[in-house]
């Protein structure tokens, strides 16, 4: 029996987590369709060990390689890695834990309830991401903040320098920001903002 509800109940928390929690707060599509795919993927990958007698910690092994491979291909946030290993939990307990029974539906519950209260204090204040290129040569620190506030003409929770272009003389830069307006920065001639764009880019050209 518990070889159908497992399943399930990590589709549906997956889905809980993912569409329920994740992209209201922090508005990235592409982690989506990660964190889904990831999910699901992990979840065949266990049932199908669960039912050979290959070695079980060969295939948690191949998940620990393939999450270092992730994470080592583009900046995730803190927040992001604790969604991703969650996505990664849920599919290991989806499929490998059938005898644990309504144990094993209750650690994943556990794992939904756990990341949604400890990210909603942050999320409440930051749900929305931009990227932005910059004129000029940027050091991240509180300056750097203090002038993208001014820019967005709302508070920043949290910024990261992701390229600095010596040749062009620009810094693009990924920032969370909050508040009611939930504004994004005006291009004019008295801005030093070449370009923006509401969501994650891994660049962004002026």
């Amino acid at each position: 029996m518990f070889s159908i509800i497992l399943p399930v109940t990590d589709l549906v928390c997956i889905g809980v987590l993912v569409l329920g929690f994740y992209y209201p707060r922090h508005a990235r599509r592409d982690l989506v369709a990660a964190f889904l795919t990831v999910n699901v993927s992990v979840l065949a990958v266990a049932a199908a060990l669960a039912a050979t007698s290959v070695n079980v910690g060969l295939g948690l092994g191949l998940f620990g390689v393939l999450a270092l491979i992730r994470l080592r291909s583009a900046e995730l946030q803190q927040h992001e890695i604790a969604y991703y290993f969650a996505a990664l939990a849920l599919g290991v307990t989806g499929g490998l834990a059938s005898p644990m029974g309504w144990v094993a539906v209750g650690l994943m519950a556990a794992i939904v309830a756990v990341l949604g209260l400890a990210d909603w204090a942050g999320a409440a204040r930051a749900n929305r991401s931009h990227t932005v290129v910059l004129s000029g040569l940027h050091r991240p620190g509180p300056e750097l903040d203090q002038h993208l506030a001014a820019l967005f003409s709302e508070p920043v929770t949290w910024s990261a320098v992701r390229k600095i272009d010596l040749t062009a003389s620009v810094t693009t830069v990924a920032v969370g920001t909050a508040g009611p307006n939930r504004s994004r920065p005006r291009r004019n001639p008295s801005s030093d903002v070449l370009a923006v764009q509401t969501g994650p880019a891994d660049e962004v050209t002026p």
